[in-house]
């Protein structure tokens, strides 16, 4: 995991959050986390990754693009969050997903 990756876990895991959050977890043809850690929430159908330089690259952005577009058909939510975001403001980034959680349980 990036030092941003492992933030994020280090706040989300073991229900911390009052959600399970798992790491690295496969979704139909996709595992999330193929090429970064990214974590997923299965109560909140909730993908959250977290982007770090590499996902500028174009051939990584249309993947992603691809990617995203796929989980959301099939009714997931996809969270994105480049790792600048979660070193400058981790606060704002876990109150995101929190919210996202909660909203998306009911």
């Amino acid at each position: 995991m990036t030092p941003a990756e492992a933030k994020v876990w280090q706040a989300v895991r073991n229900r911390q959050m009052g959600f399970k959050i798992r790491r690295q977890h496969p979704i139909g043809r996709f595992i999330v986390g193929r090429t970064l850690a990214q974590f997923y929430c299965a109560e909140a159908r909730l993908v959250i990754e977290i982007d770090g330089d590499t996902h500028a690259a174009p051939d990584q952005a249309a993947y992603d693009s691809t990617r995203t577009a796929w989980l959301e058909e099939r009714g997931y939510r996809v969270l994105r969050f480049q790792a600048r975001d979660v070193d400058n403001d981790l606060d704002a980034v876990l109150q995101a997903i929190r919210e996202a959680c909660v909203g998306r349980s009911r």
